[in-house]
């Protein structure tokens, strides 16, 4: 028997508001290139599921982790073709208003969050502790994001500004400490954000003033989930294929039927022969909207 196992994956609780659901379509999968993205409202859209008794849950207050039912706004999702949703964490971008450290531990080094320069949907999260386990990535000049580097937040507290008097002219006379009460500025510790021990003076990277970074939750992977719009689908076929059928021989109306014996499809059946009355084809031609009722399944068998 084995032991000291344990299961590392849990199903996600995240809220609709955490998540950001990006679209692409595409008519055929042919297209595959100068394709649009769009972007969907998750809270609009996006809605989880809650326990109820049977599932041993509080019924109606605790999410059921990992199900959620999502639903598609017909005035989107309205062409015939192949629709690619891509749902990742919500994406909080902002900019960096410092990088200093604590007035009362030097060896803390962080960055500083300016409220105002927050959109203003994501306020509510900038709150002490409400960024830990955040991944924060970073923008170049350019706008361009750097690849493969990231960084997590370890602790975030409401801080102020304090000025000190340094004996080395080469520190930051400006410094930071924590308050209790609200603030418009926010100090984040990040990891790794200390040197090792080998070589002190390698500071590893957290980031510099003014510049634009992401700051992502870490609540679920991205997911991505591909739907077909098409115009006919596995019943239509099966009806088409195994449904009742019905021939008539005076005026050749060629009728289907669905499994309720409704009329689902009619054709007009003929043939078309050349001068000589030889056989050239075998017609088989919508009738569209232009349907006879009079050929009623369970009129014409009873």
């Amino acid at each position: 028997m084995a032991i000291g196992s344990y299961g590392t994956i849990r199903p996600s609780d995240v809220s609709p508001a955490d998540v950001e659901i990006i679209m692409n379509y595409t008519a055929t999968r042919d297209v595959t290139d100068s394709f649009v993205l769009s972007k969907l409202d998750a809270q609009t859209i996006l809605r989880p599921y809650f326990n109820n008794s049977e599932t041993g849950g509080n019924a109606g207050v605790e999410v059921l982790g990992g199900l959620y039912n999502l639903t598609l706004p017909a005035t989107q999702f309205n062409a015939l073709g192949i629709y690619t949703l891509y749902l990742r964490p919500a994406q909080i971008r902002t900019s960096i208003t410092d990088c200093g450290v604590l007035s009362a531990l030097p060896n803390v080094k962080g960055i500083v969050i300016n409220l105002a320069n927050v959109p203003t949907q994501y306020v509510n999260k900038f709150v002490p502790q409400g960024l830990v386990g955040f991944r924060i990535e970073y923008l170049n000049a350019d706008g361009s994001k750097i690849p493969n580097f990231f960084r997590v937040v370890t602790s975030c507290f409401y801080c102020e500004p304090v000025v000190t008097n340094e004996v080395n002219t080469s520190q930051k006379a400006i410094r930071y400490r924590y308050v209790d009460g609200d603030s418009n500025l926010l100090f984040l510790t990040l990891s790794p954000s200390s040197s090792p021990t080998n070589k002190p003076n390698a500071t590893p990277f957290i980031g510099q003033p003014d510049q634009n970074i992401i700051i992502t939750n870490t609540f679920f992977n991205p997911v991505t989930i591909e739907i077909e719009m098409v115009e006919y689908d596995i019943s239509s076929l099966a009806i088409a294929l195994y449904g009742n059928q019905t021939k008539s021989i005076d005026d050749g109306i060629y009728t289907i039927y669905d499994s309720q014996n409704n009329i689902y499809r009619q054709y007009n059946l003929y043939e078309i022969r050349d001068q000589f009355n030889a056989l050239l084809y075998e017609v088989r031609q919508s009738r569209g909207n232009n349907i006879d009722f009079s050929k009623n399944f369970t009129t014409i068998t009873s």
